[in-house]
């Protein structure tokens, strides 16, 4: 072949290669656009329309989580900026959801109630809003609703009557939470609480989730906590090396996730992660790319399992499958993880695993997301975007394997709309740098340095 044909050939190459590129970055974006706006409608379309509760999970009949409602309460400021809904839209839905919760009957009673000293019950009744059966006042689950308030009291900054009430809703409902009365005399905050049998005796130790609740109860000014309990709470982590990262370790990846879905760690430390040399969001990173390596070795042999195929979260799962293969034990919603102590595995893979660390490792979790959908399609996205989970382990009658979740959950929804969105804008990074409680939190736990200092 002519020198020149082959130099003409290798020409038309190369500009074909440099035309996919740009090509596959707008096909990824024009699926994150998709994913956020999917995703964001879980919260907007199924609230209940007179009190502004978010469903548990759907399409599935279920309670309310308390949790799911803060998600709920920021994800719309996502749905303003990205267009989804108008402002007045937003400020409408959020003072009912903050007026619904502040003339919800309070108590100690074991019925009848929302909640008491400030805390909410983990699940309540999606229409009146009193407690489900005998569920827990639950710490973490009221600290999660009380982010959710604190972004809409920082973003809702507008001089008129709707904006005004969200405002004052807001800081009342913060105020009125009893942090120093959760913690039951010890230097770390209980889980809950029960009125049929008092204190429940698991404490928020180790480290997981709980970062966000320990903030917010230090920030106030009304019930505050002792600055000892922070390194109460340092004092018990686990930091060690798991494939190759060492960080202080947790295994689901939500535990290190939800509470960066509120404060921007960058740059900010802590004396335990100064003495370390890097910060929280570095190790939430860290803590993402071991999650991604133990899945890319599937030491169990799962199928499925790749480089862009992984996740492993607090999710639901196939659970009565067990008896379909005897040698897995597979669980339901189960708290699934990988770190140096802590394993849980039976290969259910949770896309929020990968959605809510994009913030930390794009790099990692976009391709996942945008694979898992290009091989999958429809049988685990839909209508608002990835179903909670998928197995393809299981053993079906039919001679096929595969278990796809048939609900979405809302605490897994939110971490992927909102963090989505903190990569692309800083959304709720930014506005939650603004929130004198949450400044007081951090500096009062310790932390110096970054956009903390300035």
């Amino acid at each position: 072949m002519p020198q020149r044909l082959l130099i003409f050939l290798a020409g038309i190459i190369f500009f074909l290669a440099c035309q996919q590129a740009p090509l596959t970055e707008q096909r990824s974006s024009l699926f994150l656009d998709s994913l956020s706006r999917n995703t964001f409608h879980f919260f907007w379309d199924l609230a209940e329309p007179e009190n502004g509760n978010i469903p548990d999970r759907w399409p599935s009949p279920s309670f309310s989580s308390i949790a799911a409602t803060g998600f709920g309460l920021t994800s719309y400021l996502v749905g303003v900026e990205r267009g989804y809904i108008t402002r007045e839209q937003a400020a409408e839905r959020t003072l009912t959801t903050l007026k619904f919760f502040v003339e919800a009957p309070k108590g100690d009673s074991v019925a009848g109630v929302t909640g008491y000293k400030g805390f909410f019950y983990h699940f309540i009744d999606m229409k009146t809003g009193l407690r489900f059966q005998t569920v827990e006042l639950s710490t973490i689950d009221t600290g999660l609703l009380m982010a959710g308030i604190l972004s809409s009291q920082t973003y809702f900054d507008q001089d008129n009557a709707i904006e005004n009430q969200i405002r004052v809703f807001a800081d009342s409902l913060y105020r009125a939470v009893e942090w120093d009365w959760a913690m039951n005399g010890e230097q770390t905050m209980s889980m809950g609480w029960h009125p049929e049998k008092g204190f429940i005796d698991a404490r928020w130790k180790g480290y997981n989730e709980a970062m966000i609740l320990y903030v917010l109860a230090l920030g106030s000014p009304t019930h505050t906590i002792p600055a000892e309990s922070w390194k109460a709470w340092t004092d018990t982590y686990q930091y060690g090396t798991y494939y190759g990262q060492e960080h202080v370790n947790f295994g689901p990846l939500f535990g290190h996730q939800y509470s960066h879905i509120y404060i921007d760690f960058r740059g900010i430390f802590d004396p335990y992660m100064k003495a370390k040399g890097f910060d929280y969001f570095e190790n939430s990173r860290r803590a993402t790319y071991a999650n991604r390596a133990y899945c890319m070795a599937n030491p169990a042999a799962y199928t499925g399992y790749t480089e862009n195929i992984w996740g492993l979260t607090a999710c639901d799962g196939p659970g009565n499958a067990t008896k379909m293969n005897p040698n897995v034990a597979f669980k339901g919603y189960s708290a699934r993880g990988a770190a140096q102590w802590y394993v849980e595995d039976d290969g259910t893979i949770a896309p929020t695993a990968a959605g809510g660390s994009i913030p930390f490792a794009p790099e990692i979790c976009i391709p996942a997301l945008v694979e898992m959908h290009r091989l999958y399609g429809d049988k685990i996205y839909a209508r608002y975007g990835f179903k909670d989970a998928f197995n393809w382990t299981i053993p079906n009658t039919d001679g096929t394997t595969g278990w796809v979740d048939k609900d979405y959950l809302g605490i897994d929804q939110g971490p992927i709309v909102i963090q989505l969105e903190n990569y692309r804008s800083e959304l709720i990074w930014s506005l939650m740098k603004k929130s004198p409680y949450i400044q007081s939190g951090l500096k009062k736990a310790g932390f110096t340095g970054g956009w903390l200092d300035q």
